[in-house]
């Protein structure tokens, strides 16, 4: 009875003893997919609601925002492309109104975010065809348990999952191919192992860091915001209580004082009296500020690796590696990520796609646009065809390298043969680029170069200058023009042709300019601008040469009208009309535009004023008019900044 002590009252109490208990926090567990035997549908996670809890790690995860974000971005790319989209076009149109760039950029999202994702099929009213397809939020499906065949027949949809009342009566839409009704649900998921409903995400191993990143700054936050104060150890001294007492105990003070949106809490205790008070002892954490940045920084490290992140510099997260200054690791980097994380999400999705568009008839070879630079791309056109390459880079070859020498080729005889209609001539013939044959329009080359000429001519009237005026002045600052031997090289049948466009040109009256005055008159000149050794010349500028050569200049406004019809379109940038004015014949061309001053001859005109020939023989500073574009038009492409490109593309 000598150890036996008494309280306050005098009365006899136990023997003290000593108890520790842990107050555990909550704990990451994986998706539990749920069959309740009196439900329709399968539940997703312990409290059907996994899918919030995967948007919940989302938001509060700046890592695991970052990397979600960038990986679905890169999936979509710049949107679906088809390889045979020239030869299909009808399809490929039917394609484009189906699958609108909206509704597959958020089924990539939903995709990486959720690990899987949904489309509404909508068939027209005679089920003959697919008429619409519309994005569903995976969050709001639920799947139905599976029949006799293995098969999900269904899937039933409701807003949120969360607020299901028992007298809820949740939709229930067919899965895709498994009913006759207009509407239908198209699930896409990949295959996971011990999954059949739903699919986890990629990144299931990062979440429990996702979330512990999450909660390191939400506890510091808070911290900061409530008061900054350590951690707590609180001891009873006035006896131990039995069991459930103690779990009482534990249970509200998890629920008042744990958790990092509780840190810097204060505790406010009610004793009788100060023997019977609590004791709160602060537990120090040494070197706490290096445990937090361990933590925060493994968090980070973590969940990139569970998103198989190559490089952090490829999603715009900054890391030590030394990737920001080596360009070769980061193209690597870049090409690795693409092949290995990216490229599998694009493969199922368009594997799905592929299954919608075959119910309307439809068979296009489809790929994403990559967001990858066209730098970062290595391809052989040696031992890759077209379609690969456009897949690889996104630039479809059909169209964007249909040019050799300046003149466009096709993939068929038949193409090649309707332009050459349209030119005028008929037939085609063959250009040969490494293994690749081409086709260009027309019989032979020269026919070809014939016809584009008369084109060039069609749209680009010009004159001769008649024996009533002369040459003042030839504005040229440019080395010397006379350097044209190259132009001299002429066949028959194209001397034939210029004579008879020369004859009718100079059959025609001459026009007037709005730089010209009474006596004066301005004309541009088609010459040699650079001296640069060229393999080749362009129809364009060879035509143009040798109508220079005899003798024919061009008003302003002619080269304007030019210009806006279309005049050398197949050499602007992405095939559009350009400024001939200030570009001539395209990139490099070697090329300019000489300004001419002629004036009336004195022994033709009454005029006084120009029996002086001393006054007459310069351009008089009153007649000095420069139409925009004069600088760029006496400069050769070629010898222009970015060599005469489009700005920004070389």
């Amino acid at each position: 009875m000598k150890n036996r002590k008494r309280n306050n009252l005098g009365q006899f109490v136990k023997n003290p003893k000593s108890h520790i208990g842990f107050v555990n926090l909550s704990t990451y567990t994986s998706p539990e997919i749920i069959e309740v035997p009196n439900q329709d549908w399968i539940a997703y996670g312990d409290d059907n609601n996994y899918f919030q809890f995967l948007i919940d790690r989302y938001n509060g995860s700046p890592t695991n925002n970052a990397c979600v974000n960038g990986i679905s971005q890169q999936i979509y790319g710049k949107g679906l492309g088809a390889t045979d989209s020239n030869k299909k076009p009808d399809q490929y149109a039917q394609m484009i109104t189906l699958f609108k760039k909206d509704i597959v950029r958020k089924l990539c999202y939903d995709l990486k975010l959720m690990g899987q994702c949904a489309i509404q099929i909508i068939y027209s009213k005679d089920r003959s065809k697919i008429a619409q397809i519309e994005h569903m939020p995976i969050e709001t499906l639920r799947a139905e348990k599976c029949d006799e065949n293995g098969e999900i027949p269904a899937y039933y949809y409701f807003k949120d999952w969360t607020k299901l009342k028992p007298s809820d009566q949740p939709l229930r839409i067919p899965a895709f191919g498994m009913s006759k009704e207009n509407i239908e649900i198209y699930y896409i998921k990949p295959y996971k192992s011990g999954f059949y409903y739903y699919a986890p995400v990629d990144y299931q191993g990062g979440i429990q860091y996702a979330e512990l990143e999450e909660e390191i700054s939400n506890y510091h936050l808070n911290n900061i915001m409530n008061g900054l104060s350590p951690s707590m150890l609180i001891n009873f001294n006035n006896g131990t209580p039995n069991p459930e007492e103690r779990e009482m105990i534990e249970a509200r003070i998890a629920q008042k004082f744990s958790g990092s949106s509780n840190a810097g809490k204060f505790i406010l205790s009610f004793n009788d009296n100060k023997d019977a008070q609590a004791e709160i002892t602060p537990v120090q954490l040494s070197d706490a500020h290096n445990q937090y940045q361990f933590l925060s920084d493994e968090s980070q490290s973590k969940v990139l690796v569970a998103h198989r992140v190559v490089s952090p510099m490829l999603l715009g997260i900054k890391d030590n590696t030394g990737l920001g200054n080596n360009a070769d690791e980061i193209k690597t980097a870049s090409l690795l990520m693409d092949n290995t994380v990216i490229r599998p999400f694009q493969e199922l999705l368009i594997d799905c796609f592929d299954q919608i568009l075959a119910f309307n008839d439809i068979a296009l070879n489809l790929y994403f646009i990559t967001l990858q630079p066209l730098e970062f791309t290595d391809v052989d056109r040696s031992v890759q065809s077209d379609e690969e390459i456009e897949e690889e880079t996104g630039v479809k070859m059909s169209v964007e390298l249909k040019q050799i020498d300046g003149k466009k080729v096709y993939e068929t005889k038949e193409e090649a043969e309707q332009a050459a209609e349209k030119m005028g001539c008929s037939g085609h013939h063959e250009h040969k680029e490494g293994d690749k044959i081409w086709f260009m329009p027309c019989e032979n080359h020269s026919e070809m170069s014939i016809e584009l000429g008369q084109q060039i001519l069609n749209n680009l009237k010009g004159e001769i200058i008649n024996e009533e005026w002369e040459l003042v002045d030839e504005l040229n600052e440019s080395a010397d023009i006379s350097n044209e031997d190259w132009a001299n090289i002429c066949i028959k049948e194209k001397k034939n042709l210029f004579q008879q466009l020369k004859d009718e040109i100079t059959s025609k009256p001459n026009g007037f300019s709005y730089l010209d005055s009474k006596n004066y008159k301005i004309r541009y000149k088609y010459a040699i601008g650079s001296t640069k050794p060229s393999n080749s010349s362009r129809d364009f500028c060879e035509n143009m040469m040798r109508l220079s050569k005899s003798g024919i200049v061009y008003r302003l406004e002619e080269i304007d009208k030019a210009s806006r019809d279309g005049v050398n379109s197949q050499l602007g940038h992405k095939g559009k009309p350009y400024d001939l004015f200030k570009f001539k014949g395209g990139v490099y061309c070697r090329h300019k535009w000489n300004r001419q001053l002629y004036r009336l001859k004195a022994n033709t005109s009454p005029s006084k004023f120009l029996n002086d020939y001393k006054k007459t023989r310069t351009i008089p500073k009153s007649y000095i008019k420069n139409p925009r574009g004069t600088k760029e038009s006496i400069i050769a492409p070629i010898n222009m900044p970015n060599e005469g490109h489009y700005p920004g593309v070389k």
